[in-house]
């Protein structure tokens, strides 16, 4: 259902009606390995360009967790900057890494694993890559809890973006230089993840503080909180103005669901839309949102990305499933007997607005989430 493979099938591709189908998107839609991948690249390409967020020479900082869709992602941004791309990309990528292994079961030298698996595929990109312990929440200043000034959204608008950034390239080619929009700049000593894992008092202190959480539920939203802080710190550290997340499609809808259950249905706009804006001055953009789960997946096998299986977290015996897990349980068989079903949640969630998240003062935004406080009740 949604995407199926076609391992004997004599249908011929829908584009390109010559070649054989490899599979089937939304049932009736036969693709080729070629025409998948061109569909696949496009939509990509698409949504960056639709909404115009990015500008050319801006810094974005690539949140990278191993899985299959954000491996996708820095994949699709690796293409999109050579220099043969038609529309190629313009914009400066770096890489991040959060290790959540400590909460996650996982052993110091399993850790030390995923860090190397992960400077490896950083390493062949040529982006700078940058390295989160969770462990590191607990240092964080006082700032990240404040929404920092408005950046580019309140400078000159795309275009004059663009047209200021073709001149520096003339410029630039003029004086005999490299003329290249985003060169793929090596790992420096600045970037360096260290092979050293913080210290055992910390990992120690992280696990008390997860295991004082009472639910499972309440452990998820605490690690997506500490790490989203994490890499907005980092993005306004090492000066990316944007974070780009692998959040896909399936993930979106699930999140959606969660939200409602957990009360947080007034900040749907801000946690699943494309753009988040709730730190001011670092950005928050979603450019996979459009693809299923399934899309993805077969995108990774039949083009070689790589991708890296890291642990969930982990529960105390017997402790019930969270909300997030029963709720994608669901959303998932249900897709099952009717395939539309994670496409039209998603596509409701699209006409949602960012307004009532936005709050007019410090005093009126949450400290943890930096969303406005829905505290104030009106007359029914």
């Amino acid at each position: 259902p949604g995407l199926t493979p076609l391992l004997s099938s004599p249908r011929i591709c829908m584009k390109c009606k010559e070649s054989p189908a490899a599979l089937v998107i939304r049932l009736k839609d036969p693709f080729c390995r070629s025409c998948f991948r061109e569909y696949f690249v496009h939509k990509f390409r698409a949504v960056l360009g639709k909404n115009r967020v990015i500008f050319p020479g801006e810094k974005v900082l690539l949140a990278l967790s191993g899985g299959p869709a954000s491996s996708a992602m820095l994949r699709q941004v690796q293409e999109g900057l050579r220099r043969e791309t038609a529309k190629k990309l313009r914009f400066i990528p770096g890489i991040i890494f959060v290790d959540e292994g400590a909460v996650c079961g996982q052993s110091a030298e399993q850790r030390e694993q995923s860090l190397a698996a992960m400077e490896a595929i950083a390493q062949a990109t040529g982006f700078p890559f940058h390295v989160a312990h969770l462990e590191q929440a607990f240092e964080l200043p006082s700032s990240i809890l404040r929404r920092g000034a408005r950046g580019s959204a309140a400078g000159p608008g795309y275009k004059a973006a663009v047209q200021g950034f073709i001149q520096q390239q003339q410029r630039q080619e003029a004086a005999g230089g490299d003329g290249a929009a985003c060169p793929a700049r090596p790992r420096g000593p600045d970037t360096a993840p260290g092979s050293r894992l913080p210290d055992a008092a910390l990992t120690q202190q992280l696990l008390r503080f997860f295991e004082a959480a009472e639910t499972l539920t309440a452990k998820e939203e605490m690690l997506q909180m500490l790490r989203t802080h994490l890499i907005v710190h980092t993005a306004r550290t090492q000066g990316y103005s944007k974070v780009m997340m692998g959040d896909c499609c399936t993930r979106v809808a699930v999140k959606l669901f969660t939200n409602l259950a957990l009360g947080r249905g007034a900040f749907l706009a801000m946690d699943t839309g494309f753009l988040d804006t709730r730190h001011g001055d670092v950005a928050v953009v979603r450019p996979m949102r459009d693809y299923m789960a399934k899309e993805i997946a077969f995108y990774n096998h039949f083009f070689g990305v790589p991708t890296i299986t890291t642990p969930a977290l982990r529960p105390k015996r017997r402790e019930k499933p969270s909300i997030h897990h029963v709720t994608e349980k669901f959303l998932v068989e249900l897709q099952v007997d009717f395939p539309s079903t994670i496409s039209t949640v998603y596509r409701t969630g699209e006409k949602l607005s960012p307004a009532p998240a936005e709050g007019t003062s410090e005093s009126e935004l949450c400290l943890l989430c930096l969303c406005a406080l829905d505290t104030l009740t009106g007359e029914w």
